[in-house]
């Protein structure tokens, strides 16, 4: 019996030790932070803690991570300002605000560069109805004069209209009866063929009215969005500067204020340069419409004089 309780007794100092030293490794397990707290806790003496505020560690264990917590969350919380700053900056950066903000000269250069692409597209819309109007009408003209035989005759199928043929037909007949009398049919049609010519000559300075703004836009316009470019980068060259830094954030609403304006010039330049090209070819199709207005108008007048001889001759063998 005594052997028993004994090893009983054996047994439960045993456990009891074991206890004791499991304790304090299970509470360096769950919080290894602690430490530090403890050894700053410690008297600078150097005098030793006894055992029974071992269990007391794990209770200061939270205060190191909320304590290194918060500047992470400050931190955070102040990198969030910043970049909500940033990001409408960055996306406000539309053409509206860079002209909005951009300098008095620079935007005086836009507003100038966009009436000039407004008259651009203007003259491109009426001389398109001009010359679409004043073709048709005269391809019209000539399919009723085809089957005319003298001047008369084709101003009675062209009516009172006016146009271009009815002034060719008109100056030949002002030519013959001016002209009456005289015996040199060449020297009449010498005549009549001058007055063609001015007529040519003046229906070519009408149909090209606004051709010549067309070349001025395409050929300047790209000079003018250059100075407005130069003029804005002076300026933000200006402004760095001023601020002594060259951040990108300063530097780039700047320059791109300059460079709207180079983008505003190509915008008026480009479509002026390819309608001046369109309408030259057009305006070369009507005016060999025109020549053949006045190729017919001679012809006419050509029968007439000779009809009229062979009148003449046939009166003096009677």
């Amino acid at each position: 019996m005594k052997t028993m309780s004994f090893q009983a007794s054996v047994a439960a100092a045993l456990m009891l030790a074991v206890a004791w030293l499991a304790s304090p490794v299970s509470a360096q397990t769950q919080s290894p932070a602690a430490a530090p707290a403890q050894s700053a806790a410690q008297p600078s003496g150097g005098g030793t803690v006894p055992s029974a505020s071992t269990p007391a560690a794990p209770a200061a264990s939270p205060a190191p991570a909320v304590a290194g917590a918060a500047p992470v969350a400050l931190n955070s919380a102040s990198a969030k300002p910043e970049a909500a700053g940033i990001a409408p900056a960055m996306k406000e950066l539309s053409p509206w605000v860079m002209f909005m903000s951009a300098d008095v000269i620079v935007k005086a250069v836009m507003i100038g560069l966009a009436f000039a692409s407004l008259m651009t597209w203007t003259v491109f819309i009426a001389k398109s109805i001009e010359l679409s109007i004043a073709s048709s009408k005269l391809r019209s003209a000539l399919k009723k004069i085809a089957e005319a035989r003298s001047l008369a005759e084709a101003q009675m199928a062209l009516g009172t209209k006016e146009g271009i043929l009815p002034s060719f037909l008109a100056a030949a007949l002002r030519e013959a009866r001016m002209s009456a009398g005289l015996s040199s049919d060449a020297g009449i049609k010498e005549r009549a063929a001058s007055s063609f010519a001015e007529i040519v000559r003046a229906e070519q300075r009408r149909i090209r009215i606004g051709m010549g703004v067309l070349a001025t836009i395409g050929s300047t316009s790209p000079f003018v969005g250059l100075f407005g470019t130069v003029w804005g980068i002076m300026n933000s060259f200006i402004g760095i500067s001023k601020s002594q830094t060259t951040n990108l954030a300063v530097v780039a609403p700047g320059i791109a204020e300059a460079l709207l304006a180079t983008a505003i010039g190509l915008v008026a330049a480009i479509p002026a340069v390819i309608i001046y090209n369109h309408f030259s070819r057009v305006t070369k199709g009507y005016l060999e419409l025109v020549s053949r207005a006045s190729g017919a108008a001679g012809r006419l007048l050509s029968r007439d004089l000779d009809r009229s001889h062979g009148s003449v001759h046939s009166r003096a063998a009677e």
